[in-house]
Formats: structure tokens, sequence, C-alpha cells
């Protein structure tokens, strides 16, 4: 190569930077402390968002997915019964995985079932892993801070101190609904709360994928 030639490595263009992705399942944050959990990653048309709860759900608030808050996931931009937030990625037409992230790998969740009575449901929580149990109940109308939510259901899954809400309920490949409290404790026969994910998905005009 002669002094006129061109260096090779000039023109390159610069590595593209990999779109802030999660799972559901996997933690989230916001400004003040706060910690939830992504639930399901949705999509309309070729716009994708993804589901979460408790102090996360604030029209307005971003997202991240670090607790400096140095990656940012999205914002949420509407919330329904209160309580569940669909947070808009910062990069929305890139696709997002539709699964779950458990402590030994992936689930994938396709589609969205009512939750029933009786019908079998787990969920997955890095403070107690897997846990699977039933429906008990539903139409359960509970008082939070936020105000009254009603439509909820019933499970007999535990949960204990330090997991965060948001986390997301599943049968199968079937996604069921996000927790949006509990009952008692894992030690005393405990339940917990949770609201259906087919409901969210009508009103905020998404789906599971």
């Amino acid at each position: 190569m002669t002094s006129q030639d061109p260096d090779p490595g000039t023109d390159e263009p610069p590595a593209p930077i990999a779109a802030p992705s999660r799972e559901g399942g996997e933690p989230i944050f916001a400004r003040g402390g706060v910690r939830c959990t992504l639930g399901f990653n949705v999509r309309r048309s070729d716009t994708y968002y993804f589901l979460t709860t408790g102090a996360c759900a604030r029209v307005g608030l971003k997202i991240y997915a670090d607790p400096a808050l140095t990656v940012e996931l999205g914002t949420v931009v509407a919330v329904t019964n209160t309580a569940t937030g669909l947070v808009r990625y910062v990069k929305p037409h890139v696709e997002r995985p539709g699964s779950v992230r458990t402590l030994t790998g992936s689930v994938d969740v396709t589609a969205a079932r009512r939750p029933e009575v009786s019908r079998r449901i787990c969920r997955t929580s890095r403070v107690t892993g897997m846990r699977c149990g039933t429906v008990t109940a539903r139409d359960q109308d509970v008082r939070f801070g936020e105000g009254a939510i009603g439509g909820l259901v019933r499970t007999s899954i535990c949960a204990k101190p330090g997991e965060p809400l948001g986390t997301p309920y599943f049968s199968g490949t079937f996604a069921l609904g996000l927790r949006i409290g509990a009952d008692g404790s894992c030690a005393g026969g405990g339940s917990s709360l949770v609201q259906p994910v087919d409901e969210v998905l009508s009103a905020f005009g998404v789906k599971i994928y």
C-alpha cells in the first residue's frame, strides 16, 4: 500500500449498537429507586412494547434496564386499571423476544389465555424460582394505595418479601397474567393476586406473540 492509498479501515461504518431488550420476568428500574418486573413483550403491528405493573405504571415514566439508569428501555405510554402500564421501547420497530426468562432458561410464550378457576398457573422469580399452583378465584376486588382494582384473579402461589410486582404468570406457552399483589406468606399458605393479561391486551390493543 502506497502513501496515496486510503487506509482500508477508515471508511468502515461503526458497529451498530444493539437495541436494549429484555425478556418477560427480568428486572426493570426507574428513578427514585423503583424496581419492577417486565411482564410480557407485546406488539401492535410492527411496534413493540412491554407490560409492567406497580410503581412502574405511571404515564411518562422512563424505564431502564439497570439500577444505575444508564440503559433506557422505553417510556410508559398508557396505564389501565390504575396498575398496569404499557411501555413503548426506545427503538419500537426492533423485534423483541416473545419469551419469559426463568432460572433455567427461556419459556416461549405465544398467545394469551383467560385464567379460569382451577387452571394450572406458574410464575418465575429470581427470589423464589419457579412456582406453580392453580387459579382459585376470579373477579376479586382489592384496594391498594393507588385505589381499588377490580377483576383480579387469586392464585395459590405465594410471594416472598422482595419480589417486585409485574411478575409474569403463564401456563405452558400461554400468558395468563401479571402479579399485582399478595396475601400471607410462603411459610403460611399465602396467595397472590394477578391482573388477567387478556383484559390488559384488549384495553391496550396489543397482543402476545
